[in-house]
């Protein structure tokens, strides 16, 4: 059943999250699976992440006031969120999983995230 009220693409990723690559980044002669990384921007709408120190490519910029001489930056590239996944406590990969959680002394509930493979809460 599609989602009426709440359109907003829901990812198993946030900003900040520490996450491995568990797929090799196709096209080019390197391997990234296996690197970890902090996930720095998430893009729901394209579902795409950019992670810290993965998929860097080189962008050649013309002389400007912050960058006066010009020439070649390197950059991280986003890539698919289906690229990547969590670490756990363990430092191993892990799914994602959501469960309501009441507060006993408010009787407010809220969502929170947890790994599929410890079962220990993410969203702190």
């Amino acid at each position: 059943m599609p989602r009426k009220n709440n359109t907003q693409k829901k990812l198993h990723v946030k900003k900040g999250d520490e996450v491995m690559i568990n797929k090799d980044i196709t096209g080019y002669n390197f391997t990234e699976k296996g690197t970890t990384g902090r996930v720095i921007a998430v893009y729901p709408e394209k579902e795409r992440v950019t992670v810290e120190g993965v998929n860097i490519r080189v962008f050649h910029e013309q002389p400007s006031p912050s960058n006066p001489d010009g020439g070649r930056v390197e950059r991280e590239v986003p890539i698919h969120v289906s690229n990547v996944n969590p670490i756990d406590s363990d430092g191993n990969p892990t799914r994602i999983g959501r469960k309501k959680i009441t507060d006993p002394e408010t009787g407010q509930s809220r969502w929170v995230r947890y790994a599929k493979t410890t079962g220990e809460e993410l969203d702190t």
